[in-house]
C-alpha cells in the first residue's frame, strides 16, 4: 500500500550528508551523516553515495519511497542542478544520475527530488506553531552557504527553481562589495574571516573576546540584517525562522541580529526571529515530507526502470 512504508530523507549540504529513515507515523528509525563528496562535478559520487544509504537504510525496515533534497538553483521540474556554487555543479542532472544508479543495482524504488532550503521550510512550517501556516514566513539557514525559502500560507514558493539565493548576490558598496552576500553571511564565511576551523569554534573565540571573530561575526550580521530585511519588505514577512550551523550559537547570533533588523525596519512591522525547531535536520525531515506528500497525491508512481520524480 503506497505510503505504508518507510521513507529515507537525504539532505546534501555543502560540507555533509544527512540522511534520516522514518515510519509512517514520523518515528525516526536510523540517522546518518556522511560527508559530501568532493570534486564530485557529475554528481555521480553523489549518486553511488546515495545508493549505499538506500541499502543500508532498507536493513532497518523496508523503504516505500527515497526524497532528496540538494542546494543551490534547483529545477525541480527536471530533476536538475543548475547551479550549486559550494558543490561546483552547473547544469547537472541530479535526479536522472542519481536514478541511473539505482536502476543499475536494481534497485526499484520511487525519488522524490527538491531543493534543501525549501524542503526544510516545508519541515518548519508543517510542524510547530500553526500560525507558520499563515501569512508569509521565511526560512534562512545561515550554514555552509545562504540562502532561504519563503512559504506563503502554507505553500513553498518555488520561483522556477531561482527563489530565495540571497547568498549569491553581490554586495555593491563598501569595503566587501564585488564579493558575493554568502561569503560574509554565513557560517562557513565567519569561520574562514575569523581564522577558525569550524563556525562553532568561531563562536568560541568570540565569546572569549578574540577581535578576529567579533568583527567577522559583526559584519555576518550586518550583511545578513540587510537580506532579511529587503526579505521582509518585498514579502510582508510576520516571521522568519533562523536556521543552520551558526543559528545554534543562539543569543551570540539573535541578539545583535534581531536589534539590526528592528534598526532598519523603524516605522515597518518588524518580523518574530525564531531559530529552527529542527535544527540541521531540517532538510532531511523535508526530504521525507516530500516524498510522503507525492506518494500521498499518487504522483510517485513504481520504478520500472526509472525512478526519476520530482517534488
Amino acid at each position: 500500500m503506497p505510503g505504508a512504508g518507510a521513507v529515507l530523507g537525504v539532505d546534501v549540504g555543502g560540507t555533509g550528508i544527512k540522511a534520516r529513515l522514518t515510519d509512517p507515523d514520523g518515528l525516526v528509525l536510523d540517522e546518518t551523516r556522511v560527508p559530501t563528496p568532493r570534486d564530485d562535478h557529475d554528481a555521480r559520487r553523489l549518486a553511488v553515495l546515495v545508493a549505499e544509504l538506500v541499502t543500508n537504510a532498507s536493513r532497518h525496515a523496508p523503504l516505500d519511497t527515497l526524497g532528496v533534497v540538494t542546494p543551490g538553483v534547483v529545477d525541480e521540474a527536471s530533476g536538475r542542478v543548475l547551479l550549486a556554487v559550494n558543490l561546483g555543479w552547473r547544469d547537472v542532472p541530479v535526479l536522472d544520475t542519481v536514478c541511473a544508479e539505482l536502476d543499475r543495482r536494481g534497485i526499484a524504488l520511487p525519488v522524490a527530488f527538491g531543493h534543501d532550503v525549501r524542503a526544510g521550510a516545508l519541515a518548519e512550517t508543517t510542524s510547530g506553531d500553526p500560525a507558520l501556516a499563515r501569512g508569509s514566513v521565511a526560512f534562512v539557514p545561515v550554514g555552509t552557504g545562504l540562502a532561504s525559502a519563503l512559504v506563503v500560507d502554507g505553500a513553498v514558493v518555488p520561483g522556477d527553481g531561482w527563489a530565495g539565493e540571497i547568498g549569491q548576490v553581490r554586495i555593491t558598496s563598501g569595503p566587501h562589495a564585488g564579493l558575493r552576500v554568502e561569503e560574509i553571511a554565513s557560517a562557513g564565511g565567519v569561520a574562514r574571516r575569523s581564522g577558525a576551523a569550524s563556525a562553532r569554534e568561531a563562536v568560541l573565540r568570540v565569546r572569549a573576546g578574540d577581535r578576529l571573530a567579533v568583527d567577522a561575526l559583526d559584519e555576518c550580521v550586518a550583511v545578513l540584517a540587510d537580506a532579511l530585511v529587503w526579505t521582509t519588505a518585498v514579502a510582508g514577512c510576520h516571521t522568519i525562522i533562523v536556521g543552520g550551523g551558526l543559528a545554534e550559537s543562539g543569543p551570540v547570533l539573535f541578539d545583535p541580529l534581531r536589534a539590526a533588523v528592528a534598526d532598519r525596519l523603524a516605522g515597518l512591522r518588524v518580523p518574530t526571529l525564531v531559530p529552527a525547531r529542527h535544527g540541521d535536520a531540517a532538510g532531511a525531515i523535508g526530504a521525507g515530507l516530500l516524498a510522503r506528500q507525492l506518494l500521498a497525491r499518487r504522483l510517485l508512481v513504481p520504478r520500472a526502470s526509472s525512478s526519476a520524480v520530482s517534488a
